[in-house]
């Protein structure tokens, strides 16, 4: 048989471009691009057998080298393209059955998405696809039967345009978790509308897929009372959720009255830590009575509303209870009540104070509520208009009011009476506060509140003016009066404020000071001031002045001084620190004055300087007269004497009469001594125990002679003096003798002196008293001074120290002395009071 073309065999014939076609024609060109690598060795491959025979064919025929490498390189590629059909051959019949297989599924997954699109494209339901790769989601499907859902696409997956707005939240958070987490869910939603639809969304491989189905009527019936279900628990929880945050104690209760639900108040309030706790506890927050008296409400009325107490927190505190039973449970609410009855106590105390605190006012008030009725009124208001108790009682209002003082003439008469009584009653439209002036009849004046009153109405306030405007007049006058005296005053006068400008002046201020109109004017400082006089004053005051004006220190006091012109004027002033801040400072001319006190001062200094003079004078003569005096009384007494010899009458009448003047003239002589020393203040007081009734025993006997000759009697009166006392003897003993010869002197003749010693609380007291004429006033203011020898109806005039001597040594013991005498009076009574303790030597008083 003739041999073919390699190009025309069944295998090898089969050209490159041909076998590509036919792979190209298979089913699965995949497997054509898989097998044209192999084409090109298919051609370069045979058989072994036919590649050998060639070869040793080739060598035979005497082929040389090169003939057998081209027979070799044939056969080689004969081998391979054998080869490679047979692996084509047995691919075709693999990738047959493939194909026949995929087509079978092809054929399958048709046929499936043709029933998907039937069911997604039933009338009733409507299905939404979203795929991972975040493509648009695909809708398919219609929802025509329900009302208020779109058929356009981009609407419809609008939820929120059709949906109602708890629906489209739900539906939308619902969506987001399936498509984030997978999670399925099934929801009942409703359209603004009202109709109702069923949506499923499940997870479908990668994609997630949402079913909006609509309802018949039995399924819509579930589905709204699902709906319902869901919307009244979500209610309930929501209600939940707010009784637990508030502060107030919340329960809830089943048919049988066990607690099934308590908010965190009602926990803390029976300190059981959780309402958890409080429920498994059944923990009560009210006691036995209050929850038997709530069951015994309940059996009348469903709702019970009263206000209980119980112990909160180890403290008894009332709560408004609510509690409400229902057909199977019951709930309640109690409300702290404690603050706020405490509050009411406080406001019904302080509005009993106020009421308390405006009645003791001197202004009238009247407060009227919104329907202008009489709440309150003081006694000051029942006062100003003369009303009865009874009728302000009843609570008038206020129009009724105005109409009564108008019939009993208390308010003046108006041209319009209407107009002028609704202008007054516009208080109660209005938010701020309105003033009037009314004139009443008798001439008084009031000023006329009306406040808004807080709790509605209004508050009148009647405030009584006349007495102001008296005294703002009267006032005015006294400032007129006052600015024509200090215009007319001879003190110059001038009041700086805390500025240290002048606020007031006189003219004599100007004129004291030489000022002229153009030197300052009403705000001109006081620096200034002080430059413009410093010229006529030898030692200008006027620095220390506007320190003091201007200067900061937190207490000023007074200060008064003199300044000396040069003219030689001589000016007192005064600072005075007025209220404010203000300083008032006055000037004074005392030239004449300060010359007549320096003539004073000259003279007394030349009075004292004689009263010194004499002083020495008397002591020297005193001293110098005691001792001829001591030389006659020794001298005479020694003629008297009969070892001297031998006296005739006269002769001793002589000698007598030497020696009493001698005596008298020596007594003098000592007093002047005493009074010298005294005057000095060298006198010590020689204190000691004194027998009172013996020392007036001896005062007496001292004057008994005297008292004998002119027959006057002394009647002593001793009971009540104490049985010694505190005091020098001596000198107590010389006080109660002079006393007794001063009353001696003036008694007259058959006369009685009464002589008293009484102790007090005070002291101890001694009292003389004569019959004699008594002293008149001009005599009494001159009784204690000395040298001053007074006669009035006395037997002889003496020197005039007595009653100067008792007084020095009473006053030397811390006593006083007393002389009384007059018209009311016979006779003169001189009372010495000594103290009981001795107080020491002190200087006798001038």
């Amino acid at each position: 048989m003739r041999g073919r073309n390699p190009r025309d065999s069944g295998i090898g014939g089969c050209s490159a471009r041909r076998l590509g076609e036919k792979l190209r024609c298979a089913p699965d060109r995949r497997f054509a691009a898989a097998f044209s690598p192999f084409a090109a060795a298919a051609m370069l491959t045979a058989s072994p057998a036919r590649a050998a025979e060639t070869a040793v064919g080739a060598i035979a025929g005497g082929f040389g080298a090169s003939e057998v490498i081209q027979v070799a390189t044939f056969a080689g590629v004969m081998s391979a393209a054998i080869l490679s059909a047979i692996w084509l051959i047995r691919e075709r019949g693999r990738v047959a059955a493939e194909n026949l297989d995929l087509r079978a599924r092809i054929a399958e997954l048709n046929a499936s998405v043709q029933r998907s699109e039937a069911l997604f494209n039933l009338k009733d339901s409507r299905h939404v696809v979203w795929s991972n790769d975040h493509r648009k989601p695909t809708v398919a499907g219609s929802l025509g039967d329900v009302p208020g859902v779109p058929e356009e696409r981009a609407t419809f997956l609008a939820f929120g345009r059709w949906l109602q707005p708890q629906s489209a939240a739900s539906l939308e958070n619902a969506v987001t978790a399936l498509r984030e987490r997978g999670a399925p869910f099934d929801l009942v939603a409703e359209t603004i509308a009202g109709g109702l639809v069923e949506v499923q969304g499940r997870r479908a491989g990668a994609s997630a897929v949402v079913r909006f189905l609509g309802l018949t009527e039995r399924r819509k019936e579930h589905a709204r009372l699902k709906l319902d279900h869901a919307r009244l628990m979500a209610h309930h929880e929501t209600m939940l959720a707010l009784l637990d945050t508030l502060e107030t104690p919340f329960w809830l209760r089943d048919q049988e009255g066990r607690l099934e639900h308590v908010n965190q108040a009602y926990a803390i309030a029976v300190e059981s830590g959780t309402p958890q706790k409080a429920t498994e506890m059944q923990r009560e927050f009210l006691d036995a009575r209050a929850r038997t008296a709530i069951t015994h409400s309940h059996a009348v009325d469903a709702i019970f509303d009263e206000t209980v107490s119980t112990v909160v927190g180890g403290d008894r505190r009332l709560f408004a209870v609510t509690d409400v039973k229902g057909s199977q449970a019951s709930a309640g609410l109690a409300i702290d009540r404690s603050e706020v009855e405490a509050l009411r106590s406080e406001l019904e105390r302080m509005q009993r104070s106020h009421a308390d605190t405006l009645d003791q006012l001197t202004t009238a008030v009247a407060i009227f509520d919104a329907e202008q009725k009489l709440l309150f009124f003081n006694h000051a208001f029942q006062e100003l208009w003369e009303l009865d108790p009874g009728f302000l009682a009843s609570k008038p209002d206020n129009t009724l009011l105005l109409d009564r003082l108008r019939s009993a003439g208390m308010l003046a008469e108006q041209p319009e009476w209407r107009r002028w009584k609704e202008n007054v009653l516009a208080a109660y439209r209005s938010a701020e506060r309105v003033e009037h002036l009314w004139h009443l009849p008798d001439g008084r004046t009031l000023r006329v509140i009306a406040n808004p009153h807080p709790q509605g109405g209004v508050a009148w306030v009647f405030e009584n003016l006349t007495e102001r405007f008296d005294l703002e007049s009267r006032y005015n006058a006294a400032m007129r009066v006052q600015d024509e005296t200090l215009d007319n005053l001879a003190e110059g006068v001038a009041v700086f404020g805390s500025d240290g400008k002048i606020r007031l002046y006189n003219p004599a201020f100007i004129s004291l000071w030489r000022l002229g109109t153009d030197d300052f004017d009403p705000e001109t400082h006081i620096a200034a001031i002080s430059r413009a006089c410093e010229r006529i004053a030898v030692d200008n005051p006027w620095p220390v002045f506007v320190a003091q004006v201007t200067g900061f220190d937190d207490e000023r006091h007074e200060q008064h001084g003199q300044v000396e012109l040069v003219d030689g004027t001589i000016l007192s002033h005064a600072l005075i620190p007025l209220p404010n801040g203000q300083v008032m400072l006055t000037f004074v001319d005392v030239t004449d004055s300060v010359n007549f006190e320096r003539a004073l001062q000259d003279k007394n200094e030349a009075l004292q300087k004689a009263d010194r003079l004499k002083n020495e004078f008397v002591q020297h003569v005193s001293y110098e007269l005691r001792s001829p005096l001591t030389n006659i009384i020794g001298f005479t007494e020694l003629l008297t004497m009969r070892e001297t010899g031998q006296l005739n009458d006269r002769q001793r009448e002589y000698v007598d009469h030497i020696g009493s003047s001698s005596s008298v003239l020596l007594t003098i002589v000592n007093d002047i001594l005493d009074l010298a020393t005294v005057d000095a203040g060298i006198m010590e007081l020689d204190y000691g125990e004194v027998p009172v009734a013996g020392t007036v025993d001896a005062a007496a006997d001292l004057i008994a002679e005297k008292l004998r000759e002119h027959s006057i009697r002394l009647a002593i009166d001793t009971r009540e003096a104490p049985a010694s006392m505190q005091a020098d003897e001596n000198r107590l003993r010389q006080v109660l003798f002079n006393l007794l010869s001063n009353a001696a002197n003036y008694a007259p003749e058959h006369s009685t002196i009464e002589f008293v010693c009484r102790q007090e609380a005070d002291g101890v007291t001694f009292m003389v008293h004569d019959a004699g004429p008594g002293m008149p006033p001009e005599i009494l203011d001159i009784a204690f001074k000395r040298f001053e020898p007074r006669a009035n109806g006395g037997r002889h005039r003496g020197a005039g120290l007595g009653l100067a001597i008792v007084k020095s040594f009473v006053e030397l013991h811390g006593g006083t002395v007393k002389i009384e005498s007059g018209a009311h009076m016979r006779g003169t009574r001189v009372t010495c009071r000594f103290p009981l303790a001795p107080v020491g030597a002190r200087a006798a008083a001038e």
